[in-house]
């Protein structure tokens, strides 16, 4: 009778440097560097603490929208009408507070539950009846749209009081204007972050993504875990709502049309799986900035935006073909 050895390589279990590089988020970060180097050696703008700052205002509100995104996504789902939704809910907010129906305070929080009704709606369509995400949010998409439009009177919302624009405001950090808006979209990643890997309902929505009926037999809640995490994601919408009348300083009836897409591709670009139950917001959080790098090098080295689009169509697809290849190198 012979003893049966384990290699000592397999005891010690994986080391950190191979933690890291197998890490969900490892590409995207590798991506988002090499993309840092090639537009700091090809443009003399692009390396400075005030282009930073710059990008980071100009993705704080698709980021937003993005985090929703992620939590819709890890549960192999789908959202359209997320930028719609943010539209209509801005439109509430700057409405409502600049015509003195309601007190700014008031007017945000309306926002807030507007988009969390949208949410909710999804969230029961999907789960109750149930409905594809794809063909739930598409017809919302065109729902929170129409509304926009008829409740705006197709008129641009002007003359806010101080407290909507309030986030859009900056405070000088190392001779660099921050606005407060960034601050907390980067506060909403890293809570979010948190909560998907450190509490047992992040652990519930990775489970719910890899196997709705595993996920039942195991003793969750399915039902009420779907229809949870679309409200959220709509009351993250709010607060994207919110980021883009501060950002802006006016309620735009045209806003955020092509936000769901951008949001989904930041998403698809941080290395979160289409197919659900594999991803991190903080690689959302890159995705985001990767889009935001490559337009504002771009736009730095006098490219057309056209070609900012097609080169972002490009990663899109690079990115769900590598995670195509992964996961069947994964079964």
């Amino acid at each position: 009778m012979t003893a049966t050895t384990t290699p000592y390589d397999q005891l010690r279990g994986p080391t950190t440097v191979r933690r890291l590089i197998s890490a969900p988020t490892a590409g995207p970060l590798a991506a988002l560097v090499l993309a840092c180097l090639f537009f700091s050696l090809t443009t003399e703008q692009f390396l400075s603490g005030g282009n930073f700052s710059l990008i980071v205002q100009q993705v704080m509100v698709v980021g937003t929208l993005a985090i929703g995104q992620t939590l819709i996504i890890l549960t192999a789902g789908i959202d359209l009408s997320c930028g719609a939704v943010m539209a209509f809910g801005s439109i509430v907010i700057a409405r409502t507070a600049a015509d003195g129906t309601l007190s700014p305070l008031a007017a945000i929080a309306l926002g807030l539950v507007v988009c969390g009704g949208f949410g909710l709606l999804n969230g029961l369509l999907v789960q109750m009846i149930p409905l594809p995400p794809f063909i739930v949010t598409l017809g919302m998409l065109n729902v929170a749209f129409a509304l926009t439009h008829i409740y705006s009177a197709e008129q641009t919302v002007t003359d806010l009081p101080a407290p909507l624009t309030a986030l859009g405001e900056t405070f000088p950090l190392g001779g660099t204007d921050i606005t407060y808006g960034s601050l907390v979209t980067i506060a909403l990643f890293l809570a979010f972050a948190y909560a998907l890997s450190s509490t047992s309902w992040g652990r519930h929505v990775y489970a719910l993504g890899n196997s709705p009926e595993s996920a039942r037999l195991n003793g969750i809640r399915t039902s009420r875990l779907t229809i949870g995490i679309y409200t959220l994601a709509g009351l993250v919408y709010g607060v994207a709502a919110l980021l883009l009348v501060s950002r802006t300083g006016v309620g735009d009836p045209q806003a955020g049309q092509t936000d769901n897409l951008d949001s989904i591709t930041a998403v698809v670009l941080g290395g979160t799986s289409l197919f659900g139950g594999r991803g991190a917001v903080l690689g959302t959080f890159i995705g985001v900035l990767i889009v935001g790098v490559f337009r504002n090098g771009l736009q730095l080295m006098g490219v057309a935006s056209i070609y900012q689009t097609l080169i972002t169509g490009i990663l899109v697809i690079l990115a769900v073909t590598v995670d195509q290849i992964s996961r069947k190198k994964a079964r």
